[in-house]
């Protein structure tokens, strides 16, 4: 599910509690094949470089992508491939970003104080999560369309130019000499080979990898369960509870900064616990259980994503988590499109008819989370949810992802020494 600092992250596709039409959803579904391979290409340009630059110049290509937007509104007319163009531009410009990014906080915040920097940088998260809905119609109604994507593009602006204000240093290399050639090819695999020779690591991408695409299955469906059984009122409500359970969650990281030790485990009772809130979800069509399921999964996100974050900027070397974490997000990404596409269709052709008034487990199943229109939605999260939780527990008795941050020395030993 969405989110920038960690692999499982259903904030992003959380995006999904509010309702979307089809081309709004195809434009959401468009960034991930875009994020996958540019994330290939993105291994072996820029990442060895200045990671300041590398923001600065993946900015400005968003920035470029929300001018177009902007002069299309003003001078000509609005069409739904300049969405999808501006999103392929996006989706670019925050393969390189987001890299960049992760790599550029291990230099400028102390190796005690990566999770609490994990939290705090998810809070912008949350209160897009709470705010946006009610703000987007606020100044929709107010300054329009135009007015909100010159807002963006103001922000964008700020951002570079703070940029342009801050030095981030540049870490020792490890990979290779300075005066060693490599090849083009070779700078690109880099990440690969970096992570095949760490099976800690590996294994707990390929767990990431795993648990999106059941978290992802499960929340692709929010929006249609949701409106099966209220109105888009009520589903607004239960999106900024969500909203404030994201927000809290967020608070607690960055006070608290998760355990000096270890994180694995947190990690992976996080994301046990945000499986079982799944679970709860599908269990049956009542508002205030699905509102505080709801609070629950999206509480606990940032917590697992800090200590992910954290656990990941201390391991990789500093002058590589630019190319392995390219890696790490095309690899927990990209099975994200095959549960968006399967899970609309087992909802409705396999799920929903399996649990309609008379259908095979309506008498058995159905005892337990009702029948009828959005039950087998219901049984999606359900499953999707309890697999979730299983590949928690398998990831938790995996020999080198439990013992990983005891086999695994830290990459990262003294803060702010560089």
């Amino acid at each position: 599910m969405a989110h920038a600092s960690r692999e499982i992250s259903v904030d992003e596709n959380a995006s999904a509690v509010f309702p979307a039409n089809r081309n709004v959803g195809f434009h959401h579904h468009l960034a991930w094949p875009i994020h996958v391979n540019d994330g290939i290409r993105s291994d072996g340009m820029g990442l060895r470089r200045d990671r300041r630059w590398v923001m600065i110049l993946a900015d400005a290509g968003a920035g470029i992508g929300t001018l177009s937007i902007l002069l299309a509104l003003w001078f000509w007319k609005l069409e739904i491939w300049h969405i999808y163009l501006v999103t392929a531009i996006a989706a670019t410009a925050n393969t390189f970003q987001w890299p960049a990014y992760g790599a550029a906080t291990t230099m400028l915040v102390p190796k005690s104080q990566l999770g609490r920097a994990g939290g705090i940088v998810q809070i912008g998260e949350a209160l897009s999560q709470l705010v946006t809905p009610a703000a987007v119609g606020t100044l929709f109604v107010t300054i329009g369309m135009r007015g909100i994507v010159l807002i963006d593009l103001s922000t964008l602006i700020l951002a570079v130019c703070t940029l342009f204000m801050i030095h981030i240093p540049m870490p020792e290399r490890t990979s290779q000499k300075d005066d060693e050639k490599v090849s083009f090819w070779g700078d690109m695999t880099y990440g690969w080979r970096y992570l095949a020779a760490r099976s800690g690591l590996l294994g707990l991408l390929i767990y990431f990898a795993i648990g999106n695409f059941f978290a992802s299955a499960a929340f692709a469906m929010f929006t249609p369960m949701m409106l099966d059984m209220t109105t888009p009122d009520v589903l607004g409500y239960v999106g900024s509870i969500g909203g404030v359970g994201m927000v809290i969650g967020t608070l607690v990281m960055s006070t608290w900064g998760g355990p000096k030790e270890h994180r694995v485990y947190a990690i992976l009772l996080g994301d046990a616990l945000a499986a079982l809130a799944t679970i709860m979800l599908g269990l049956q069509p009542l508002i205030p259980l699905i509102a505080a399921a709801y609070f629950g999964v999206l509480f606990t996100i940032p917590i697992s994503n800090g200590n992910s974050q954290a656990l990941w900027q201390s391991k990789v070397a500093p002058d590589v988590q630019g190319r392995v974490f390219s890696v790490r997000r095309m690899i927990a990404f990209s099975i994200i499109p095959l549960a968006y596409l399967s899970a609309g269709v087992f909802s409705y052709k396999v799920f929903e008819p399996l649990m309609a008034e008379g259908g095979i487990l309506a008498s058995s199943v159905g005892q337990i989370i009702g029948v009828g229109s959005g039950r087998g939605i219901g049984l999606l999260f359900v499953i999707m949810g309890a697999l979730w939780a299983l590949s928690a527990l398998g990831a938790l008795f995996y020999p080198p992802v439990r013992r990983m941050e005891i086999e695994l020395p830290d990459a990262v030993q003294s803060a702010g020494s560089y």
